[in-house]
């Protein structure tokens, strides 16, 4: 799996770890090895500039994602074909303060945010109710899962 992370936000982020996660949700989500992803960390100003040009919504966001070859998740019989995933923009100055309210450290929003990310890439969404609670069960059960691997590294 190519993926690549990009730091320009000027706060430390372990890449390593935010990497790891990526690596671990696109194996859950059975995406083939050859896949390519892309991970850039930017700053308040540079992700509200995303926002608005791409959403037309205005101030920073936390997690951005942008599809390029439109894969969806694999199976157990088949992994998805190989290709280029997208792109995944994180801000982690967004992200350090949802930290805060949600009560965990700004690397486990970050991977939440990542997470969250590599479903949006895989078509997921969560607009209308049942889409939502799909989306979110999958997050979590990435999160989960990525947790107890992390703790028998």
């Amino acid at each position: 799996m190519s993926i690549e992370i990009n730091n320009e936000s000027g706060m430390d982020a372990d890449v390593a770890a935010i990497q790891r996660l990526a690596a671990f949700a696109l194996d859950h989500m059975r995406v083939h090895p050859d896949a390519e992803l892309a991970i850039q960390l930017v700053d308040e100003a540079a992700m509200e500039q995303l926002h608005v040009q791409w959403m037309d919504e205005p101030g920073p966001t936390d997690v951005l994602s942008f599809p390029m070859d439109e894969l969806r998740p694999g199976s157990d019989d088949e992994l998805t074909p190989p290709g280029l995933l997208g792109d995944i923009v994180l801000c982690p100055q967004v992200a350090a303060a949802q930290a805060v309210t949600a009560g965990h450290s700004t690397l486990d929003e970050l991977c939440l945010l990542t997470a969250h990310g590599v479903l949006h890439l895989l078509g997921f969404d969560h607009a209308e109710p049942d889409e939502e609670k799909e989306m979110f069960g999958i997050q979590r059960d990435i999160l989960l899962g990525f947790s107890v691997a992390e703790r028998r590294r």
